[in-house]
């Protein structure tokens, strides 16, 4: 059982952290609206959270204009997804009991 606890990450378990990871695993990216509102947190909450993500180096950010505006999108780099699946391994193997 250590074994296993000790391979959870905790960088993912905020339930933001966990729920921004989860998003860009199925979708190429998404943008700080997407994530605001499919989260249901605020764009303070939401920075920080993806700010230590950045940090980390589990996600990339593009900036681009949509019109005059700014839009940013964030994806998962391939650390972040290959942290993620082994979070999720981790997870599966304590479900299990194994």
């Amino acid at each position: 059982m250590k074994d296993i606890l000790s391979d959870l990450n905790k960088a993912f378990e905020s339930r933001i952290r966990l729920g921004i990871m989860s998003i860009l695993m199925v979708n190429e990216y998404a943008d700080f609206n997407t994530l605001k509102e499919m989260l249901d947190v605020s764009d303070g909450n939401l920075a920080s959270h993806i700010t230590a993500l950045e940090k980390m180096e589990f996600l990339s950010i593009t900036k681009r204009f949509v019109g005059k505006k700014t839009n940013t999108a964030y994806a998962a780099t391939e650390a972040g997804k290959k942290a993620f699946k082994e979070h999720l391994d981790a997870l599966e193997r304590l479900l299990r009991g194994r």
